[in-house]
């Protein structure tokens, strides 16, 4: 008689977990989803060069002033301009996911 009544009760947890599990998953893709909608814009070399990326580390925009035109110096500050957008990126949606998975003790997550 014991051993059902207790059984019940874990299947409503069990339901519980996965709807939260659910909503977790549908909130991290709208997460995602806003990271890689949003624009990360990044300026070196006093503004000499420019670039724009979006949260899917695609280059959307670049713009380079006419005083860089040393083409090594041009080079280093594309390099350093792509790098420094696609780090905000990577930045951004590490801190979006983070919000989801902080807290919570699962292997492989933490």
């Amino acid at each position: 008689r014991r051993g059902f009544s207790n059984g019940a009760g874990q299947a409503a947890q069990q339901m519980q977990m996965q709807q939260k599990l659910m909503q977790m998953q549908q909130e991290m893709a709208k997460a995602q989803q806003e990271v890689e909608e949003a624009t990360f814009t990044a300026s070196v070399g006093g503004g000499a060069v420019s670039a724009a990326a979006n949260g899917k580390k695609e280059i959307t925009a670049l713009t380079i002033k006419p005083e860089a035109v040393d083409p090594e110096m041009l080079q280093d500050l594309v390099i350093s301009a792509v790098n420094e957008a696609l780090r905000q990126a990577d930045d951004a949606m590490s801190s979006r996911m983070n919000s989801f998975t902080s807290g919570l003790n699962i292997p492989g997550l933490g």
